[in-house]
C-alpha cells in the first residue's frame, strides 16, 4: 500500500504486534500511542519508516498534504491552535463535527473530502481488516466494526436481492452533515474496495442531501449518478459487489485481527448500560418526529416495560434520555453554518421552534444564536445552565 499504515495504540498488545510485523515488511508505520515512549525500540531499529502522532495530529497533518494548515483550521474553526501538538486528545463531537464544517468553509476545493480518502490510510485494526478481507461485502462489514470501535456514527449496511445500501445514522443521515467528513466516509469505503478488488468499482448512485454543487465532479470520482437534495445520504451499489474478491486478502492476518475485534466489541456492549444504548437508539433515531420508548425498546429487543425499569434502575428516565440525546445532538447540529433552527429543531423531534428554544435555554442558560456565536468565538458554554428536565 504505497500510502503506509496508521496504527493507533501501538505501543501494546496486537497494535504492537502488527506494527512490528509491517515495520519487519519494511513498509512505512505512522503509530499513535497513548505512551510514545514505548515506541523507543521501534524509532531506534526502523526510525526512517516509523512516524508518532496523535490521532487528530494525523488527521490534521493530511490536510498539509492538500496545503492546509492545521494551525489555521483550528483557530478558524475557534479550537485552540496548540492542539497540534496535544498528546492523547479527545475532543467533543462538536468541535469534531465544527472541524469539518470549516474544513469545507476554507477549502479551495469542492471535493476535499474526496481527495482525503485518496491520502488517508487506515488507522484501526478494523480498517486494516478490511483492507484485508476476503471479499468486498465483509471489507464493508469491518469498516462497519471501526465506526463502533472508534465511537463514530454508525454505519448501517442494507441489502435486497439488487441493491445494498450503506448509510450512517444518527448526525451523518440528514443535511446536518458536513459535506466534507460524508464524502471522505462514503469514498474511504469506494477507495477501499478499489485497491481491494484492483477493478474500477462504481457504485449504482450516491444520494446526498444537501444542494447540487459541483455535481460533475462528484460523478466522475464516483462514476455513477449523484443525486442531490436527497431525502438521505446514503452510498448504493449492486448487491453482487459485495461477492467481489480481493486480491489483497490475507487469511493469517484477518485470524489473527478477527477474533481480537470481537471481543472488543463484546466488551464494549457488556461495558454499556441500558441507558446508554437507549440514548444511542434515540440520537439514530430522532430524525422529524419524536421518538416513545416502545420504539427504543423494539430497537433494542425488549419489551417497553423491561427497558423502563432497567432504565429506573440506573437512575434514570426515559423522559432523562431524550433530553439527552436532543441536547447532544442540537451542539451537534448548530455548527452548521446554515441550518435555521426550525430545521434544527424538526430534526431533533420538536414541534415548533419556540419549544426547542426553551429546552435550550434550559440546557445551556443562553439561547441557539448566543451559543453559536460563543462557539465560533472559541468560547465555552454558558455555565451553570439549570438541570431540570425541558419538555
Amino acid at each position: 500500500m504505497s500510502n503506509g499504515w496508521l496504527i493507533t495504540g501501538s505501543s501494546r498488545g496486537l497494535d504492537r504486534a502488527v506494527t512490528e510485523v509491517v515495520l519487519e515488511e519494511g513498509q512505512r508505520v505512522v503509530a499513535s500511542a497513548r505512551q510514545p515512549e514505548q515506541l523507543a525500540d521501534f524509532r531506534a531499529t526502523h526510525k526512517n519508516r516509523l512516524l508518532t502522532a496523535t490521532p487528530l495530529c494525523t488527521i490534521l497533518a493530511v490536510l498539509k498534504s492538500v496545503s492546509i494548515d492545521p494551525a489555521f483550521l483550528l483557530r478558524k474553526s475557534g479550537l485552540p491552535p496548540s492542539l497540534c501538538g496535544s498528546g492523547d486528545l479527545m475532543i467533543l463531537p462538536e468541535q469534531y463535527f465544527r472541524l469539518w464544517y470549516t474544513l469545507g468553509e476554507v477549502s479551495d476545493d469542492p471535493a476535499i473530502g474526496l481527495r482525503l480518502a485518496t491520502l488517508n490510510p487506515p488507522h484501526h485494526l478494523a480498517d486494516i481488516a478490511a483492507q484485508h478481507a476476503r471479499t468486498f461485502g465483509d471489507a464493508l462489514q469491518f469498516m462497519a466494526r471501526s465506526a463502533i470501535l472508534n465511537s463514530s456514527e454508525p454505519v448501517r449496511i442494507v441489502k435486497n436481492k439488487n441493491e445494498c445500501s450503506i448509510e450512517f445514522t444518527g448526525a451523518l443521515l440528514n443535511e446536518a452533515a458536513p459535506a466534507a467528513l460524508l464524502d471522505i466516509s462514503f469514498a474511504q469505503a469506494l477507495e477501499t474496495g478499489r485497491r481491494g478488488t484492483q477493478l474500477p468499482l462504481r457504485p449504482l448512485r450516491v444520494e446526498l442531501t444537501r444542494k447540487a454543487s459541483h455535481q460533475e465532479v462528484y460523478e466522475a470520482h464516483y462514476g455513477c449518478c449523484v443525486r442531490f437534495k436527497a431525502r438521505r445520504n446514503t452510498i448504493v451499489y449492486r448487491t453482487g459487489d459485495l461477492e467481489l474478491p480481493f486480491t489483497t486478502y490475507n487469511d493469517e492476518l484477518l485470524a489473527t485481527l478477527g477474533p481480537q475485534l470481537d471481543r472488543e466489541i463484546a466488551r464494549l456492549k457488556t461495558q454499556q448500560s441500558s441507558a446508554s444504548r437507549a440514548k444511542l437508539v434515540l440520537k439514530r433515531l430522532l430524525g422529524g418526529h419524536c421518538i416513545d420508548i416502545h420504539e427504543v425498546a423494539k430497537e433494542l429487543g425488549m419489551s417497553s416495560r423491561t427497558l423502563q425499569r432497567r432504565i429506573a434502575e440506573e437512575g434514570s428516565s426515559f423522559r432523562q434520555l431524550l433530553s439527552d440525546a436532543r441536547r447532544e445532538l442540537a451542539r451537534v447540529y448548530l455548527q452548521h453554518p446554515s441550518l435555521g433552527l426550525s430545521k434544527t429543531a424538526s430534526l431533533l423531534g420538536y414541534e415548533d421552534s419556540n419549544s426547542f428554544l426553551r429546552a435550550f435555554r434550559v440546557w445551556e442558560g443562553v439561547t441557539p444564536t448566543e451559543w453559536r456565536a460563543m462557539q465560533k468565538a472559541g468560547l465555552k458554554g454558558a455555565p451553570g445552565g439549570l438541570q431540570q428536565q425541558p419538555d
